[in-house]
């Protein structure tokens, strides 16, 4: 039975999940979150939190957005803006218009050495080489390969 419990539990999510397992608590281990968490290893906090869901008819709401590592335009401000005053002077459109690209006579390493040298920008607070180069990608913006030359 207990598997049974653990594998229905596993295929819910969210608010749907904590009601389950407060019901669950309730009926099996007297509304005590922590035996729940004792015999079923569920997160004592969440059966918690389904318990006064139950109690008050309040569902919290869960910010799933609000997670992870946000992007660095978003955390560092006006760096898109300043990238794109950089760029759009070494940028150059699809000689053959077969793309709505730009293609950038910039490498990625110089974008970031001139917002450290011609914007303020201090070395730790800006994001690495390749993400600056992830960023030009998402602005549409294409780094053109330079090629070597036989000297």
């Amino acid at each position: 039975m207990k598997a049974t419990v653990k594998d229905a539990a596993r295929k819910l999510t969210g608010h749907r999940k904590r009601d389950f397992m407060a019901k669950v608590a309730e009926d099996y281990f007297g509304g005590s979150a922590r035996k729940t968490e004792t015999v079923l290893g569920w997160n004592r906090d969440g059966v918690q939190l389904g318990l006064h869901e139950r109690r008050t008819g309040i569902v919290c709401v869960d910010n799933y957005r609000a997670r992870g590592r946000h992007k660095s335009e978003v955390v560092v401000t006006n760096l898109e803006a300043d990238i794109e005053s950089l760029v759009d002077v070494q940028a150059q459109a699809d000689p053959k218009f077969q793309s709505t690209f730009l293609y950038a006579r910039i490498s990625a390493r110089a974008v970031r050495e001139a917002l450290i040298d011609e914007k303020g920008y201090d070395e730790g607070q800006l994001p690495s080489r390749q993400t600056i180069g992830a960023i030009l990608n998402r602005m549409g913006y294409r780094l053109k390969k330079h090629k070597k030359s036989n000297r």
